[in-house]
């Protein structure tokens, strides 16, 4: 399929509002090709970021639970985390499953790669099929990290995704839904995917 035409906007002007470990924030003004003028628009920097599905060698599969401060609710969710300088994607996607869950080795895959918001984002989500894998040490959790590891048969995420509702969960919920019908489809998608996403999920998971 043919490309469609790169339109960038220009940067008039740019300026860094924060800068921490683990984001940064830049507010530009832009010039888009239309000619429009944007005073402001904010960028979000953070590192590049990996999705884990994980399943033992019994084929239960490695979920995790913990409260998110920012949506102020406790979730099940798949090991995910940020990829650290001079980490590959799978070997951060290795050290999250090994720090949150105490979960290794098995037989990895890059499953699918997406821009988790290409609005004013600027990083990738990898996401990893690891099977096989099994318990081989304790948990590492840092310290603002509290979090309880669940193992979960097929039937029992089947329900959890037919009961859970919010956006980070439904890109969760298209992962798992892939692992669990046996696809070998490998995805990679940028733009507005969680739309993309869901539809994906809902084909998968008529086939299981």
């Amino acid at each position: 399929m043919k490309k469609p035409e790169h339109r960038p906007w220009k940067v008039l002007h740019s300026e860094r509002l924060a800068d921490r470990p683990w984001f940064s924030v830049r507010r530009e003004r832009v010039e888009l090709p239309t000619g429009a003028i944007v005073p402001e628009w904010y960028i979000f920097e953070f590192p590049d970021w990996v999705n884990v599905i994980a399943r033992t060698k019994s084929g239960e599969f490695v979920m995790i639970s913990q409260y998110r401060h920012g949506l102020g609710v406790t979730r099940y969710e798949l090991v995910a985390g940020c990829c650290e300088e001079g980490e590959t994607p799978e070997q951060s996607a290795r050290r999250e499953l090994l720090e949150e869950a105490g979960y290794g080795g098995g037989e990895w895959r890059q499953f699918m790669v997406t821009s988790p918001n290409p609005t004013n984002h600027n990083n990738f989500a990898y996401t990893f099929l690891a099977t096989n894998v099994e318990r081989i040490e304790e948990q590492h959790t840092e310290a603002g990290e509290d979090i309880d590891v669940h193992l979960m048969t097929r039937d029992e995420v089947r329900e959890l995704l037919r009961d859970v509702a919010g956006c980070e969960i439904s890109v969760s919920a298209s992962d798992m839904t892939a692992m669990m019908s046996g696809s070998d489809i490998s995805v990679q998608l940028t733009g507005d995917d969680y739309e993309t996403l869901s539809m994906l999920a809902s084909d998968l998971e008529a086939q299981i």
